[in-house]
């Protein structure tokens, strides 16, 4: 029965999903304005019947209902039960109905809450983010229903794959949604600015939240997704630019380049034509990143569709909401006035160049994730990976940091360098103090290429610059957006800098050890004291008894294993990580050798964790300028109340 409730609130959901399409586009027409006080709550009924359907879904993972096709191919009695409730999402139509959930709240809240556009222009949003909806549900209903029944039964489920069996599972897809459909909500409110050619600061401070929301759940999901692929996978890397790793990468950048974008035209309504072409990029990315991986071209434990009709069915939807957009943009673009000007010496003209520096990252990232795919149909595979990503992303990374070092510093509309001179000395002499140390270290351990110095190096300044917008203020004082920015800015120095001196100074060994003996990796000494079977709640494993010092201080326990699944059958390799505060020791177990000798490989990683820990510190600076942002509207929405009661009461 629950799978039946499931299956008919989705289907009402897509119907009233295509009442509030047609009573949105009437009510704009002036043909039905008796229509128009229908759109919102519409809306807000939708998400509360999607929130069901998935909640339904939910329901028939945790108590392994295998009635139903889906938790018997993804699911299994004997998973803990944690895991049975992700699997509900770690497939791909539970993924589907995820996506149409977070999407049909999404409309929900913006109906329900958002009162600073004009009716016309929310009227308008509100049409296209049912637009975008409708064509998911219809792809739910028609080639991925969640709620297919199987008849009769299955006697027990296939369970869910082994590597999709982790906690991150639980936080990594989650995320990454709730970014992909604050960014569906951004292009509606594109969409529907075009539409009424109302372009500017009340659109951008309507789109603002959405936006920076979108933009911190990406950052957290991508910040998650590295680090869950690093523990799990046990290959030792943190990004290996893969397509799937990129299909969440590519609209991280486009809403960055968004953020900044949106932010000038709310405040100093500027940039209107860029601001509405990124939201349609920003989203068009998303897009193409959920055809990356459930098309069926993509060979990955995130890709889960492989049938190609699914696919064709996405790139249908692909093709519709990014022709449609597009064409819509070269209609209306030329109506849209240009805003405020600025001088190219200016914290705008600093924004505008770091947008274009992100574009074109992006562009070498989407062709570099595209480029393959194309000359496989051509029967030519080319592989393109890091060899090609880093430098040619960096042509365009190195000057962009340049200029994030200074951007914040400069003023709004017109400004000269030579005014924050002397300010930029500190970070100068911290990058030229960076090179001696680098080069100083060089001299007994060599560093591993051009890049991981150049990054070493513009960590250091950008971590002094990214403080300087506080110099000379009262702290306390200090708007949270401020902090927000200048937190962000710190993270992504120190993100830099785990990248850089990890790339730089990782130490990597492979051996055949017995029990007993000892090897050395980096400053470690790590000995294999015995191998032991461990049982699990769906798997056993082999785990290898290390013991590890530090430059011969004290010794602490790591213990890696080869678990051998039973549902499905799968081997996996579960690392161990050691960590300091300046780096992880990071473990695997291999294969016994015929001698009684096991694989180890050992990998020594200096300041690794500073990669995702600076990603969090990013993901916080922009929950705090979010939070400032919503206490600003607030305190203004307040004010307003009190000025109206005052000239009410007057008037009486």
């Amino acid at each position: 029965m629950i799978a039946e409730i499931g299956l008919a609130a989705l289907w009402l959901a897509a119907a009233l999903a295509a009442l509030q399409l047609i009573a949105g586009s009437l009510s704009l027409t002036g043909k039905a304005e008796s229509l128009t006080g229908t759109v919102r709550p519409v809306a807000i009924v939708q998400g509360a019947l999607a929130l069901l359907a998935f909640a339904a879904l939910i329901a028939l993972f945790a108590r392994t209902d295998l009635s139903v096709k889906l938790v018997a191919m993804n699911s299994h009695s004997a998973k803990p039960l944690i895991f049975k409730i992700a699997a509900a999402w770690g497939n791909h139509e539970g993924s589907m109905l995820l996506w149409v959930t977070v999407m049909g709240l999404a409309g929900a809240f913006v109906a329900q809450f958002e009162r600073r556009l004009p009716e016309k222009t929310m009227l308008a949003t509100l049409a296209g983010q049912a637009f975008v909806s409708l064509g998911f549900y219809a792809f739910l209903l028609i080639s991925s229903n969640p709620f297919e029944r199987l008849n009769p039964p299955a006697g027990e489920g296939n369970g869910l794959n082994p590597l999709l069996q982790d906690i991150g599972l639980a936080f990594h897809p989650p995320t990454l949604y709730l970014g992909y459909v604050g960014l569906s909500v951004a292009f509606s409110f594109a969409i529907g600015a075009l539409l009424t050619r109302q372009v500017g600061p009340a659109f951008a401070k309507a789109m603002r939240p959405w936006v920076l929301g979108a933009w911190i759940f990406l950052t957290l999901g991508i910040t998650a997704g590295s680090y869950w692929a690093y523990y799990e996978l046990g290959w030792g890397g943190w990004w290996f630019w893969d397509p799937v790793e990129n299909a969440s990468l590519m609209p991280w950048l486009a809403a960055t380049a968004l953020l900044h974008s949106v932010s000038v035209l709310a405040s100093r309504d500027a940039l209107r034509i860029w601001t509405v072409m990124l939201g349609v990029v920003a989203f068009s990315m998303s897009m193409v990143g959920t055809f990356l991986v459930r098309s069926g071209i993509l060979t990955s434990v995130h890709a889960f569709a492989v049938d190609p009709e699914r696919g064709s069915f996405i790139l249908v939807l692909l093709a519709i909401y990014i022709g449609g957009a597009l064409t819509l943009f070269g209609l209306r673009a030329a109506t849209v006035s240009e805003g405020k000007q600025f001088a190219l010496v200016s914290r705008e003209g600093a924004l505008v160049f770091n947008n274009v520096m992100l574009t074109a990252i992006l562009g070498i990232v989407l062709f570099g994730t595209l480029y393959p795919l194309v000359t496989e149909v051509f029967d030519t595979k080319v592989s393109v990976g890091p060899p090609y990503f880093n430098p040619v992303g960096a042509v365009f990374f190195v000057p962009m940091v340049l200029i994030l070092m200074v951007g914040p510093l400069l003023r709004w509309r017109k400004d000269s360098f030579a005014r924050i001179a002397k300010v930029l000395i500190l970070p100068v002499i911290l990058m030229l103090g960076a090179v001696a140390v680098v080069l100083g270290i060089a001299e007994y351990r060599g560093i591993d290429g051009a890049l991981p110095f150049v990054g070493i190096v513009l960590a250091a300044g950008l971590a002094i610059a990214s403080l300087l917008p506080l110099r000379e203020r009262n702290l306390l004082r200090t708007p949270l957006t401020t902090w927000g920015m200048v937190l962000a800015h710190l993270g992504v120095a120190v993100a830099l800098f785990g990248m850089a001196v990890e790339s730089a100074y990782k130490v990597e060994k492979l051996v055949a050890a017995r029990v007993g003996e000892t090897t050395s990796v980096g400053p470690w000494k790590v000995e294999l004291r015995g191998i032991e079977p461990v049982p699990g709640p769906n798997w056993t494993a082999i785990e290898a008894d290390l013991l590890a010092s530090y430059k011969g201080g004290a010794t602490s326990a790591v213990k890696p294993q080869s678990r051998s699944f039973w549902t499905p059958p799968q081997m996996t390799t579960e690392s161990a990580l050691l960590t300091r505060w300046n780096g992880q020791l990071y473990a695997v177990i291999g294969d016994e050798a015929q001698d009684g000798r096991w694989q180890l490989r050992l990998w020594w990683k200096p300041f690794v964790t500073l990669i995702w820990f600076g990603g969090i510190m990013i993901a916080l600076g922009g929950l705090l300028s979010l939070i400032g942002r919503v206490a600003a509207d607030i305190r203004r929405g307040v004010a307003r109340g009190r000025i109206a009661d005052r000239h009410e009461s007057r008037a009486q």
